[in-house]
C-alpha cells in the first residue's frame, strides 16, 4: 500500500480535511507539511461531561503516511521540529515538567506523534503510560481545550522563524 492509499477513510486525513469539532480551538500549529492539534476523539466530545487530558498534543504529517519510514526527508524534519516546539510550548505555557513523546500507530494507520505532558505533582506511579489515569490529572472539555490551544498557538506563532 502506498502512503496515499486508503486516506479517504483515514480518521486523521478526515480530521485535517474537515477540522471543525475534531479540533477544538483549531490547530495548535501548522505548516505545509505538518499539523499539530490537541488530542480528542469525536466520540468523547459528543458525550455530556466528557473531559480530555489537557495538553495531549498530536503532531501529524498532512500527507497520509502510515509510519515514520513513510515520511519524506522534509516531512521528517518538520515532524521533528514541531514535536520539539510543541513540547517547549507545553513546558512554557501549560507548565509541564516533562513531555512524553510516542509513536504507536496501532489504532490509526496515519503517523501521529503523541506528546503527553506530565504536570508537577503527578505521583510517580502515574508517570509515562499512566499519566492520564491519575484521578487528579488536568482535564478539560472542548471549551477548556480551545483556551489552551489558543495560548499554545499564540506562543508558537510568536516564536516561529
Amino acid at each position: 500500500m502506498t502512503a496515499n492509499e486508503g486516506s479517504a477513510e483515514c480518521f486523521v486525513c478526515r480530521k485535517h480535511r474537515d477540522r471543525g469539532s475534531l479540533m477544538p480551538g483549531g490547530p495548535v500549529a501548522e505548516d505545509d507539511l505538518v499539523l499539530v492539534s490537541h488530542a480528542v476523539t469525536p466520540e468523547a466530545l459528543g458525550r455530556e461531561g466528557t473531559r480530555a487530558y489537557l495538553g495531549h498534543l498530536i503532531v501529524e504529517p498532512r500527507r497520509h503516511a502510515p509510519g515514520l519510514a513513510d515520511l519524506t526527508d522534509m516531512e521528517a524534519r518538520s515532524v521533528g521540529l514541531w514535536s520539539t516546539l510543541a513540547s517547549r510550548a507545553l513546558r512554557d505555557v501549560a507548565g509541564a515538567e516533562h513531555v512524553y513523546a510516542a509513536v504507536i500507530g496501532d489504532a490509526v494507520p496515519h503517523l501521529h506523534v503523541q506528546l503527553t505532558p506530565r504536570f508537577p505533582g503527578t505521583p510517580r506511579e502515574y508517570w509515562w503510560t499512566r499519566v492520564k489515569d491519575w484521578p487528579d490529572a488536568r482535564r478539560g472539555d472542548a471549551a477548556e481545550i480551545a483556551v489552551l490551544v489558543r495560548k499554545l498557538h499564540a506562543y508558537l506563532a510568536a516564536r516561529k522563524d
